[in-house]
């Protein structure tokens, strides 16, 4: 009979230990919400870092991405959307040469890398055509004063798609040269597919198929894609 009592004293003792075992999960659940500041903290300063930028202009940037420029325009680099949105001369000047500065070592090290490509192909098959034919560093250098056009696009353009349609239906002889290609030539026989180019019109090198390797940045052209240019005079303008 004295069984009893003392049974149920330890199942009394067992049930509340069980219950008071998620007491220390309460401590578990503060660990993330304490790093996760630092974390984000760290992240900020190293993007800003990356893009020359103080730690409040980068946080002026998030706020600017929050309003209708982030929604505009999604895909806008921290020093454009700082520059739109400039608050005084200086501050537009200071980003203005803060993205000159950016993309001509950009440019610099897209034509170095071009290089490097150009040598491995030769080296690795010789042999073996690719679809970036011309390999000078400015567009249709070998066709320097003979008034060739110069075109460059991107993926998923529709523009440019329209406007190369409309030169190849003229019959205009052009160099087209993919911008954001990554070296890839079935990306840009894909876009030419894609685009309706015609293959004898490239087989006949009327139209050729290039990378961008950096050319467009290096012209300083201002503009969006599809940009149509020429060289007259020795300097390169759009048409």
């Amino acid at each position: 009979m004295t069984l009893r009592p003392m049974l149920a004293a330890v199942l009394l003792f067992t049930a509340m230990g069980a219950s008071a075992q998620p007491a220390p999960v309460t401590n578990a659940r503060v660990v993330p919400s304490q790093v996760q500041p630092n974390t984000d903290a760290a992240l900020d300063e190293r993007q800003a870092r990356d893009w020359g930028l103080q730690p409040e202009e980068w946080a002026r940037f998030r706020q600017l991405m929050q309003g209708p420029l982030g929604v505009h325009s999604p895909q806008i680099d921290p020093l454009t959307a700082l520059g739109i949105e400039a608050r005084s001369d200086e501050e537009r000047r200071r980003y203005a040469e803060l993205q000159v500065r950016m993309e001509a070592r950009r440019v610099e090290k897209l034509l170095a890398y071009q290089r490097a490509y150009d040598a491995a192909w030769q080296r690795l098959v010789p042999g073996q055509q690719r679809v970036n034919l011309p390999g000078a560093k400015t567009p249709a250098a070998g066709n320097t004063g003979s008034g060739r056009l110069a075109v460059f696009v991107k993926a998923d353009c529709a523009s440019c798609a329209q406007r190369v349609q409309q030169l190849q239906g003229a019959g205009t002889a052009f160099d087209l040269y993919m911008v954001g290609s990554r070296q890839d030539d079935a990306r840009i026989r894909q876009w030419a597919t894609q685009a309706g180019i015609d293959p004898a019109r490239v087989r006949a090198r009327t139209i050729t198929l290039n990378h961008d390797a950096g050319r467009w940045l290096s012209l300083g052209l201002p503009g969006e894609l599809p940009a149509v240019v020429r060289e007259v005079n020795g300097q390169w303008q759009r048409q």
